[in-house]
């Protein structure tokens, strides 16, 4: 299978997560939309959603799901949703997306998190994929010169050639280089220099269900 398949294949396992009459945290990104057509198509009763993007708000309302704004909601029971990588433990990298910070306030509602991802997106270590981090734009030439020292090249995304603004209004530095031995410790680091909003390491926020998709199938990963 090609990985549009994989992802279409874990977002329809997805569903088996899916409780009845119940408030979902919804990710965002192309394996993300692969599970809200399979959770439309099942036509699963819920209260509703809680969306980490502008774009999987859309999707989920077209679906006809309601979307529920997060100050309104005290508790998730899951928050579903992909990764760019994740390792043995459960920590990922995302961001790719450019919604880590909503998805990361809505993963901290949940819970427990589901993780759903083709194959090629598990790794030994992280950091092969560009870390993101949300950057309040008066600080991105101070956080790229901070990456320079522990090693990593960082670089602010662009988009048709300017600085991509995400649905915060915020910009997106992506760094390279780095191989992340310690996801949390880093985690940490990085979130408390000064004009960082969210860092794209999911380890405090870490997967508690990986669903994987394989040419052999689903296969399942659990930490908790």
């Amino acid at each position: 299978m090609d990985q549009d398949a994989l992802k279409a294949l874990v977002g329809q396992a997805a569903l088996a997560y899916v409780k009845p009459h119940s408030i979902l945290g919804v990710g965002t990104g192309s394996t993300v939309n692969k599970f809200i057509e399979a959770l439309a198509q099942a036509a699963i009763p819920l209260q509703g959603a809680v969306s980490s993007s502008e774009a999987s708000t859309a999707l989920l309302q077209q679906a006809g799901i309601a979307v529920l704004p997060a100050s309104e909601v005290q508790a998730l029971d899951w928050y579903i949703d992909g990764a760019d990588e994740i390792d043995a433990n459960g920590c990922m990298i995302k961001g790719g997306g450019a919604a880590l910070t909503r998805e990361k306030i809505v993963a901290d509602l949940a819970a427990r998190f589901l993780c759903i991802a083709d194959g090629s997106k598990r790794v030994q270590t992280l950091g092969a994929f560009p870390l993101p981090v949300e950057v309040v734009p008066m600080a991105a030439a101070q956080i790229v010169r901070r990456f320079a020292a522990l090693g990593g090249q960082a670089s602010v995304r662009l988009r048709e050639g300017q600085p991509l603004v995400t649905d915060n209004g915020m910009h997106i530095v992506d760094v390279r280089g780095l191989r992340i031995i310690e996801p949390l410790a880093l985690e940490n680091e990085i979130s408390a220099w000064p004009g960082v909003v969210t860092v794209g390491i999911f380890a405090r926020h870490r997967a508690s269900v990986c669903l994987l998709g394989t040419a052999e199938g689903v296969q399942t990963l659990q930490w908790d």
